[in-house]
């Protein structure tokens, strides 16, 4: 695990030594020197293509997720909408509840399948470096886990064995970061899967009340004690996720609107960079300004692959050391 050295960022102690400048400090430059590069300096090898993690627990984590929006679907639609003598109420409920549950998959695929920002793997080489063509007394940054070069604010995943640009988190839940391109996405996941929870805690509460009511054994084309069984499940299913996930939206809208993520709180950091104002870094996180594709996990959708983002990283011998001056040093 990596210190949280304000000074130096990202930066492991006892690294990084031998490639500062001659009257630099042991481990970290003046902060005068220090000048991190930007994100749009250092772009991402693989954001248009497919995406996917190899991750063990979280494509069963994020297997588990379908499951239970399947459940919720199986008992809302077998249980409650179908055996109801209502059809008014079974149409509309049923729209709503389909469309929100068809959302919210839709949000978790897009999360999972979305490159979360990573940065080029192995692209730490003199001539990579050279071709940036950076400014004498700016610094570069080394990670030595996968010998990239980090943009400012980006962080090492372990699980996705990538640095991530503005990484809030890895959710497992969803197999992946969260990070710059894909923020939107869980977002969407957690605000779908909250309203889900919410609109079927409702309707879980009126057929309850319509089965006190009425016979048992009409209200529903289950027995009674599995009719019961299956009600509490997914009362229990959906009080739990409403609160875990309005939580998780809660979480990620104030870090979008403090321009501040979960990792830059987590270590610390009070952020030596820019911050934008809460409008204008949501308008950066959801696309655009304010608009219905806000709420679709579509907006954005490409299968065409921008020639800008796929950069050929020149070949070379990787920098051993874990800070780099500019103009580069000849190490003898």
């Amino acid at each position: 695990m990596k210190s949280p050295v304000h000074r130096c960022r990202d930066v492991e102690h006892g690294r990084g030594q031998t490639g500062v400048g001659d009257g630099a400090g042991v481990n970290c430059l003046e902060s005068e020197q220090r000048i991190p590069i930007s994100k749009d300096v250092i772009t991402s090898s693989s954001a248009s293509a497919m995406w996917f993690i190899r991750d063990a627990c979280g494509i069963v984590c994020a297997i588990i997720t379908w499951l239970l929006v399947l459940y919720a679907e199986f008992v809302v639609l077998f249980v409650m909408l179908l055996p109801s003598k209502n059809l008014t109420y079974s149409i509309l409920n049923g729209t709503l509840f389909n469309t929100l549950a068809f959302l919210a998959l839709a949000s978790h695929l897009r999360a999972m399948c979305t490159d979360p920002g990573a940065v080029p793997k192995g692209n730490a080489t003199k001539e990579y470096i050279e071709s940036l063509q950076l400014k004498p007394g700016q610094v570069v940054y080394k990670c030595p886990k996968c010998c990239s070069i980090k943009p400012d604010r980006a962080h090492h995943c372990s699980v996705c064995k990538r640095c991530i640009r503005k990484m809030d988190h890895h959710c497992p839940w969803v197999n992946n970061c969260v990070g710059e391109n894909n923020q939107k996405y869980f977002v969407l996941f957690t605000m779908y899967i909250a309203l889900i929870s919410l609109h079927t805690l409702v309707m879980v509460v009126f057929h309850f009340l319509y089965c006190f009511e009425d016979d048992w054994t009409k209200c529903s084309s289950f027995s009674p004690p599995a009719t019961v069984i299956l009600l509490i499940l997914l009362c229990f299913e959906g009080l739990l996720f409403l609160i875990f996930t309005s939580v998780m939206f809660g979480t990620q809208v104030h870090s979008i609107c403090t321009d501040e993520t979960g990792i830059e709180r987590l270590k610390g950091e009070t952020g030596k960079w820019g911050k934008v104002p809460c409008w204008e870094a949501m308008q950066m996180a959801f696309g655009g300004p304010f608009s219905l594709s806000w709420c679709s996990p579509f907006a954005g959708l490409s299968c065409k692959k921008s020639p800008a983002e796929h950069v050929t990283v020149p070949q070379g011998e990787i920098i051993k050391e874990d800070i780099i001056e500019i103009p580069l040093r000849e190490h003898h």
